[in-house]
């Protein structure tokens, strides 16, 4: 990884994005070199899984009608004219665009696809039919694809044909309802969870199924949907529930099985703090200098202890409002007790840790202009992932990908 002085091709003073180190772009992980992505996605789901791929050595080729991706258009912001919703979801590559309703267009499509190793679409599955691009057809183009459709609620079963966001899906989850004050109502997840959790979903999938292809030459169909793979995210609370009757309420997050799980006010700024043993929950209180108070026989285990949680919680409210949180985080850090600040985005950022190992950096998009970039948050043999390219611009790459004969696009 080589990295520039971030001033260097500066026209945008002031952003929080001009602090980032400025990363060359490179050759990354190459653990998919070799395998080629067709990618019909728009908007984050898919784009995100085929950016997980691209960012293990995958070449992702974006298919996009003369209009472009959906997500191009979100915003404000903009930063240099590009969409930086676009930006998050799409480095490391090629766009190339076209209008599948000609016959040109569609025969240019087929020319990729035969190509390709993996075929990916979020379009619903009456789309998929009309266009030819299931599952079906697109076999007949390449027998061996790994066929990947992310959609709402996937291809089979009574809702399939329905329309859906990540909105959507976070609603028929159950996450929304759990999420939120215990009076107050129902809140969605701040971030497109359904949508990165359905991608990374797809992304895995793809991986373990061209693991099998290399073993077996055949292709998969795999049929990814939001709200599934939302609602796996919840296995835990699902759990508990169907074991127990007991439907969770949404509480701000104080109804962990954990007796003592949550945020806590201190003399300046909130902290969250989490006491999930016996060992934690003795260091703690020694840390506290009240160690008699943890070892009261009524507090013994963690069932226990959530008997008594509102008298517990009292008093360690009481306590922490003693002093401001970077002292009891210093304190719990030396102690080995699970503690930490809530941060906002902007502090998020600013985290030279974060930094440090790889998880925000700019890059040029081809030009003078930089573009901020959230890292894969993954590092292999004590690296991050390094970048091959910007965000790529509408049809970028159409005279690279389209001017060569069929049975030549891979070489």
């Amino acid at each position: 990884m080589e990295n520039r002085n971030p001033d260097d091709a500066r026209d945008r003073p002031g952003l929080p994005c001009d602090t980032l180190p400025v990363w060359k772009t490179g050759q990354g992980f190459r653990f998919l070199d070799g395998v080629r992505v067709v990618d019909l996605t728009t908007s984050i789901a898919g784009p995100y899984a085929t950016m997980l791929l691209s960012d293990f050595g995958a070449e992702v080729i974006k298919v996009e009608r003369p209009s472009g991706d959906d997500a191009r258009h979100w915003g404000p912001p903009f930063l240099n004219d590009t969409s930086l919703w676009f930006a998050s979801v799409n480095r490391n590559k090629k766009s190339v665009a076209l209008d599948l309703s000609s016959d040109e267009g569609r025969a240019q499509l087929m020319d990729l696809i035969r190509s390709a190793d993996v075929f990916v679409t979020n379009q619903p599955p009456d789309v998929q039919r009309k266009l030819r691009l299931d599952h079906d057809s697109i076999r007949e183009v390449r027998e061996d694809v790994v066929f990947v459709s992310i959609t709402g609620f996937g291809l089979s079963g009574r809702r399939a044909e329905l329309t859906c966001y990540d909105l959507i899906a976070e609603g028929y989850s159950g996450v929304m309802d759990l999420t939120g004050q215990a009076d107050g109502p129902p809140q969605k997840i701040g971030a497109p969870a359904a949508d990165m959790l359905a991608g990374q979903d797809a992304a895995t999938a793809t991986i373990a199924a061209l693991f099998d292809r290399a073993r077996t030459g055949k292709g998969r169909k795999i049929d990814v949907s939001l709200v599934e793979s939302m609602t796996r995210f919840l296995s835990c609370r699902l759990s508990a529930y169907l074991g127990s009757g007991e439907v969770p309420r949404r509480s701000g997050g104080t109804d962990s099985v954990i007796a003592v799980y949550q945020s806590f006010d201190t003399a300046d700024r909130p902290m969250t703090l989490g006491l999930g043993s016996d060992a934690i929950w003795a260091r703690f209180w020694k840390a506290l200098n009240q160690p008699e108070f943890g070892a009261r026989p009524e507090f013994s285990s963690n069932a226990k202890r959530q008997d008594q949680r509102p008298q517990i919680v009292a008093h360690i409210q009481d306590i922490l409002r003693e002093r401001p949180r970077a002292e009891w985080l210093e304190i719990f850090a030396k102690a080995r007790v699970p503690a930490g600040p809530i941060n906002s985005l902007d502090e998020v950022a600013a985290d030279t840790d974060l930094q440090d190992r790889g998880m925000f950096f700019t890059i040029e998009d081809g030009g003078n202009s930089l573009l901020p970039q959230i890292g894969l948050g993954i590092q292999v043999d004590g690296a991050p992932c390094v970048p091959r390219s910007a965000p790529p611009r509408l049809g970028e790459h159409n005279e690279e990908l389209l001017r060569q004969p069929a049975g030549a696009l891979k070489e």
